[in-house]
């Protein structure tokens, strides 16, 4: 029993696996700091402008309030000096306007206004403006406490809730009036969730397919007679993965079809319009949409073939799928948590390189008119698809395939 436990452990634990578990490991690891890196902020101040325009007892409140738990980059009442000192490092711009006291005095409720400055739209993104909302909550419980407790008579919902919000949000070159970081995040997420869905299952079903039709060719000596064949084994290449995408596309209108159903029985319709707010599509951009998806699965196929030509048989092939399981959930939740931009430049890289997350990107990239993104990563998965298929071209023109991967021994000739 314990030779078979050896011989288990030498044909599953290869080069190659221990070598794809050693880099998954260091991407988690990265993005394990990218996502610790903002929950951090929850326990910090919050970095602020304040614009007090009253000077009435309720905005002296509030400014005490502010100055206990946030971090003032500046007091005063020059809107345009606050909104400058805001963006060398902070989140957000609160204005008080000059009739904020006397609004709660007459029995109305007062409004602050809420200037948010966002550096990007994915979840992790807008951690911060957490703090700044739980700010405006104690806010509004101090001056709460100060009507009751004074017995000034006003209407019981506005001594409950004295202060609401008036927010606007900054991102990328566009004003989003009369919408939350939260809200425009979760609208955002809502609208570009189905594509990092779609791309991560079919890139699961149809690369590992790819991956174990290799290992299984091999296995039943298939490979070996279609080798032997009169055909160009370019054209053996590119019928693979003409016909591997074939079935790829298939499984990405049936799995889009069946998960766009899915979100829409578990979400509630949204008031909000993106046409409103600048942020829908046209007819080009869908264009470009579904070319990064066509050109990704090609590429992330041709990627597939390359590493099914170095499973030895069928069990072997198992053991070469988990880096492309890897490689495409990775992707979607980088996408899904944060925004290409507000990522390091070594985690852009590796996003970047990854063929996967591409079309994961390319909508919300095209929301905010980033076509240079879009456009690069259409280059760039043309230019990676065709660099794989030469090389696989070269692998099967080779006897690689019938021979195996095996390096030369020392001291005899290669």
């Amino acid at each position: 029993m314990l030779n078979i436990i050896k011989k288990e452990i030498r044909e599953l634990l290869t080069p190659a696996s221990i070598a794809s578990m050693v880099v998954v490991a260091v991407i988690f690891a990265l993005v394990g700091q990218m996502v610790g890196s903002p929950m951090n902020e929850i326990t910090e101040k919050p970095s602020i402008g304040v614009v007090n325009q009253d000077e009435g007892l309720f905005s002296q409140t509030a400014i005490a309030v502010i100055n206990e738990n946030a971090e003032v980059l500046y007091l005063g009442e020059d809107r345009d000096a606050g909104w400058e000192k805001v963006q060398e490092k902070g989140i957000a711009l609160l204005v008080i306007p000059e009739d904020f006291s006397s609004s709660i005095l007459e029995g109305r409720p007062a409004r602050i206004e809420v200037n948010w400055l966002l550096k990007g739209t994915g979840l992790m993104d807008n951690i911060s403006s957490v703090a700044v909302t739980g700010l405006i909550q104690m806010i509004n419980t101090s001056i709460s406490e100060e009507l009751i407790s004074g017995g000034i008579e006003i209407p019981p919902e506005v001594a409950l809730s004295p202060v609401g919000l008036s927010e606007t949000v900054f991102l990328k070159d566009k004003v989003i009036p009369g919408v939350s970081p939260e809200a425009l995040s979760g609208l955002l997420i809502s609208q570009s969730v189905t594509i990092p869905i779609v791309i991560m299952m079919m890139v699961i079903m149809a690369g590992s397919t790819v991956i174990s039709s290799m290992g299984l060719e091999k296995e039943s000596k298939t490979l070996e007679t279609l080798l032997s064949l009169p055909i160009r084994r370019r054209d053996i290449v590119i019928g693979k993965l003409a016909g591997s995408a074939a079935v790829g596309l298939i499984m990405a209108v049936i799995y889009m079809l069946g998960f766009n159903y899915y979100m829409e029985s578990l979400t509630v319709s949204s008031s909000i319009d993106l046409g409103a707010l600048g942020l829908s599509l046209g007819m080009g951009d869908y264009l470009l949409v579904g070319l990064s998806i066509l050109l990704s699965l090609f590429a992330g196929l041709a990627l597939c073939l390359l590493i099914g030509t170095f499973a030895r048989d069928y069990k072997n092939a198992q053991t070469l799928i988990f880096p492309v399981t890897i490689l495409a959930m990775v992707p979607m939740f980088l996408v899904m948590f944060k925004d290409f931009g507000t990522l390091s430049l070594l985690l852009q890289v590796i996003l970047f390189i990854i063929p996967f997350s591409h079309p994961m990107m390319a909508m919300r990239a095209l929301m905010f008119d980033n076509y240079v993104l879009v456009i690069g990563g259409i280059a760039y998965l043309a230019v990676f698809s065709i660099a794989i298929t030469l090389v696989l071209t070269k692998i099967f023109s080779s006897d690689r395939l019938l021979v195996g991967w095996s390096w030369p021994k020392r001291g005899a000739k290669a």
